[in-house]
């Protein structure tokens, strides 16, 4: 069997999503230790919502990344399973795949580390052009 060389984009971000995911763990329960919070007397329930405001803007910037990862990845990933699904792997929508993870790889860092707004809107908006493509794209392959 082949494997649709469109999955790769999509294997990459799901990976890149993991390593944010540890990024999480690093920076947060050290902070957590040195605000004081002490797990065991932590509420049933309680949230990191609940214990943002003591945690110092780059831990919380990397927190709210991965959320981020969270959001509108999910529509890349059903493109390109649609799009795999049918069969397409042209080269506008492996450049837009691409495009799009390494983006969202540049905004995850820029957030993460520097974090100034108009910078990382413009990631953000550079992604989303290209998760556009892939979306009228997916379009086009299942109806047209």
């Amino acid at each position: 069997m082949e494997i649709n060389p469109i999955l790769g984009p999509a294997a990459v971000l799901v990976l890149w999503s993991l390593i944010v995911l540890l990024w999480v763990v690093v920076t947060r329960f050290p902070a957590f230790a040195k605000a004081g919070i002490d797990f065991a007397k932590v509420p049933r329930g309680a949230r990191y919502a609940d214990v943002e405001t003591q945690m110092p803007a780059n831990v919380n910037w990397v927190s709210h990344n991965y959320t981020h990862l969270m959001e509108q990845p999910t529509i890349f990933y059903a493109a390109v399973a649609i799009l795999a699904i049918a069969g397409d792997a042209s080269a506008i929508n492996l450049a837009a795949a691409w495009g799009y993870v390494g983006l969202r790889i540049v905004h995850s860092l820029w957030q993460g580390l520097v974090n100034i707004v108009i910078i990382r809107a413009s990631l953000f908006t550079l992604s989303s052009i290209c998760l556009l493509v892939l979306a009228v794209n997916a379009v086009r392959v299942t109806l047209f």
